[in-house]
């Protein structure tokens, strides 16, 4: 039902979720998040980013949280496509599509996904600023939006 993609290339949002829902008449919502590039972190300018991964293991993480989803919401679909190598400030990074017979589950799944992809998915990031690069650390507030999830909200 998940289908994940780690790619080098960009995305289309309307190709991909036409393909997911095209011919379908059981299917009540549709919820799409886009993550972007943002040219500013804290109070450094940022003219891009690089993203590194082990493939193989980065598709299998993202299929556990893509099938962990699909254990707690009835989803007739997940989408999943995670770019890696240099990005431009403004560029698409992530993609994730929920699909459901009702809102709610599609809308908390598709939250519940990306909060899961910000803090376990195996990525490491560099930006480049106006002082050079430097790795992302992680953000204590992304394990707080993690944590309203192992808590069983």
């Amino acid at each position: 039902m998940a289908r994940i993609t780690v790619q080098q290339n960009d995305f289309d949002l309307g190709s991909e979720l036409a393909a997911l829902t095209d011919g379908r008449t059981d299917i009540g919502a549709a919820v799409s998040f886009v993550g972007l590039v943002r040219d500013i972190a804290g109070s450094e300018n940022v003219s891009a980013m690089t993203l590194e991964h082990y493939p193989g293991m980065t598709e299998r993480q993202l299929e556990k949280i893509a099938n962990e989803a699909t254990e707690r919401w009835p989803l007739d679909g997940v989408r999943i496509i995670h770019r890696f190598g240099r990005l431009l400030a403004g560029d698409r990074i992530v993609l994730v599509i929920t699909l459901s017979a009702h809102r709610r589950a599609a809308f908390e799944a598709c939250d519940f996904i990306m909060d899961f992809l910000k803090s376990r998915a195996p990525f490491w990031k560099r930006e480049e600023t106006d002082d050079g690069e430097k790795w992302v650390a992680a953000k204590s507030s992304d394990e707080d939006d993690l944590g309203r999830w192992e808590s069983g909200q």
